[in-house]
């Protein structure tokens, strides 16, 4: 079994006061507040013709304006009006345009930037053919729910690393059925515990440096694509032509989002950072709402104002 360092995550917290705020939830209170979060947005993309002021945002989602503000300060760690500036499709394009070559540079070092104050170094290994065929067999699964800064989280590893991360929102059980489904041999083991410690990993509280390990299941394309995806920096954004590219299948792109939707370990292979050269925020395993606030929160972390 093959093991190599793919690439750095990293995240760097805004050094504004809104950014100290938000880096003192906890995640229990950030996946709490993720669901205004989420709904804000999905009114914002139905209503952007109209570019609705943070008056009408918040009335929408039932809150007063300052209380929104505070919101988006303690979650996004900018005021709402950075952070929607963030989910323009102008912005968007702006960043393909002037990031073209971010996978040429990435596939050439292998490694993101090693300037952010928090350095979150994502190593993994794949699955071989005769693993994946059996389901599992002789490996424990343990697993558990547990709060994120998107919602409600299934975070699933075994001895030689995480294998799973899902956001289940309202419908947890679904979110079990498809980990039994995909580990039909395994031994499933229930740790919430465990995930909760898990999850703080993942989303530190406070900048730390540190390692996680993911255990790949796919194809060998796919796996190409997902370690592309790796090497992507917080707050990048790129085309699915360009993962192509990276990739070595450059007329690929349709192969490439579903290589995209295949992807069980959200955030930490980072499929959410592709979207459709037009600037469109384009499919998401887990909805493009989530896939926009994603893109926003990272983006959050890299300025150092609310304005």
């Amino acid at each position: 079994m093959s093991r190599h360092t793919v690439g750095q995550l990293s995240s760097e917290p805004a050094v504004s006061s809104l950014g100290d705020e938000a880096c003192a939830l906890s995640l229990e209170v950030q996946s709490r507040h993720f669901a205004v979060i989420a709904r804000a947005i999905g009114y914002i993309r139905a209503h952007a013709h109209r570019q609705p002021d943070l008056n009408e945002i918040a009335h929408a989602v039932h809150l007063s304006p300052h209380h929104l503000q505070r919101l988006f300060a303690g979650w996004a760690g900018v005021s709402p009006k950075r952070f929607l500036q963030f989910l323009t499709k102008e912005r968007a394009r702006q960043l393909l345009m002037s990031r073209f070559d971010v996978m040429s540079v990435a596939h050439e070092t292998g490694l993101s930037s090693t300037s952010r104050l928090h350095d979150l170094m994502i190593t993994c290994e794949a699955m071989s053919p005769g693993e994946i065929k059996s389901g599992g067999a002789g490996l424990d699964v343990r697993h558990g729910l547990a709060p994120s800064p998107f919602g409600p989280a299934l975070i699933a590893w075994t001895s030689r690393g995480i294998c799973h991360l899902a956001f289940c929102d309202e419908a947890p059980l679904d979110a079990l059925r498809e980990l039994a489904g995909l580990w039909p041999a395994a031994s499933l083991i229930r740790d919430d515990g465990g995930a909760a410690a898990l999850l703080e990993k993942v989303f530190p509280e406070h900048p730390c440096p540190g390692r996680l390990h993911l255990l790949l299941r796919g194809t060998n394309f796919q796996i190409k694509v997902w370690e592309a995806l790796i090497r992507i920096e917080p707050g990048q954004l790129v085309s699915y032509g360009a993962i192509a590219r990276a990739s070595a299948s450059p007329r690929a792109q349709r192969a490439v989002g579903s290589a995209l939707a295949a992807n069980t370990i959200a955030y930490l292979i980072p499929c959410h950072r592709v979207i459709r050269e037009s600037g469109e925020v384009g499919n998401f395993r887990w909805g493009s709402e989530r896939k926009l606030a994603m893109q926003g929160w990272e983006a959050g972390r890299q300025v150092t104002g609310p304005e």
